[in-house]
């Protein structure tokens, strides 16, 4: 299979694993005249193509003469798309733009594409995995230097959209420094990945909250990409909650979620007093993320669809 992908930003992971899988990839860029001959399918980054209207359109309209060639948006940004103006999103649903809409978040979903598919996030577990440790090295409470960590973009100032999430992780902070738990908490963007992962194992619950694709207190349904990578290294997630988890994980069982800031604290201070439940949970999650949600997996769902598409059997049973 060929696909062309139109990805300023890169996609690594997802393009890796397509390449593992034989498929042969043409990186494109969207000031280019792309050559569909031979082409089984496009894949562009939403956000971008929505910035990019003129030439997606463009591309759309010059498919080679009777063949049929998917136009495939993967969307990590929705539902809100805050950076790209109304007026573009409000055209390029007029415009049919794209043939396939593949979104970690379903809000919204039927509004590009008449074929929507629930593609969410995935570990990259070339980087993120047990790194030559075993579940079983994390069981004991002496493997451990932190109770409760969180690493992730905390810079309010630049990303404004992280704003939220830095006033909750203060006071989080304050309150477990009141209950004399030991917590990380840190701006990670420069962070060497194999420290990432030091951190992740060796703190006893790992925090996610917010997502830049958040608006204000409303949530994306999708979960971001610490949600599986966590569990990939083997970490106990504890989540703000969202509306996906249930679709990727089994409730109390392999995902831990909170409402608010009470709430995270009366689960951090239950978990920790129950090490054992905690690790049974976070062991269950890796298994799962290993299984169901690398970007092999991924790669495997979008070929399906592919295939689907040619087929004409691609609809909205694809909605999963």
């Amino acid at each position: 299979m060929k696909i062309a992908m139109l990805f300023k930003k890169g996609y690594d992971a997802l393009e890796q694993a397509l390449r593992e899988t034989n498929c042969e990839i043409v990186r494109c860029g969207w000031q280019e005249t792309i050559n569909l001959d031979g082409i089984d399918a496009v894949l562009v980054h939403a956000e971008e193509a929505l910035t990019h209207l003129r030439a997606m359109r463009a591309l759309k309209r010059n498919k080679p003469p009777g063949r049929r060639v998917p136009m495939i948006a993967i969307d990590r940004d929705a539902p809100w798309h805050k950076g790209v103006k109304p007026w573009r999103i409000w055209l390029a649903q007029r415009l049919a733009l794209f043939d396939v809409y593949a979104t970690h978040s379903l809000q919204g979903a039927d509004r590009f594409a008449s074929v929507a598919l629930y593609f969410p996030n995935a570990a990259d577990i070339t980087r993120y995995n047990l790194g030559g440790h075993t579940l079983e090295d994390m069981r004991p409470l002496a493997w451990y230097r932190y109770d409760v960590s969180f690493l992730g973009n905390l810079k309010a100032e630049r990303y404004r959209e992280h704003a939220p999430r830095v006033a909750f992780i203060q006071q989080l902070g304050s309150r477990l420094s009141g209950l004399g738990i030991s917590h990380f908490f840190q701006h990670s963007e420069h962070m060497p990945v194999t420290e990432q992962v030091d951190i992740i194992q060796h703190s006893r619950i790992n925090l996610n909250y917010g997502a830049a694709c958040d608006n204000g207190p409303a949530r994306s349904w999708g979960l971001p990409e610490r949600c599986y990578g966590i569990p990939a290294c083997g970490g106990f997630l504890l989540s703000d909650d969202r509306e996906h988890a249930v679709r990727d994980f089994v409730p109390g069982a392999e995902w831990v979620s909170f409402a608010g800031l009470d709430d995270c604290v009366q689960k951090i201070v239950y978990y920790l007093e129950h090490q054992a439940e905690a690790r049974e949970i976070a062991e269950r999650a890796h298994r799962r993320v290993m299984h169901d949600h690398t970007y092999a997996t991924r790669a495997a769902a979008l070929i399906d669809v592919i295939r689907q598409w040619h087929a004409g059997h691609a609809g909205t049973e694809n909605v999963q």
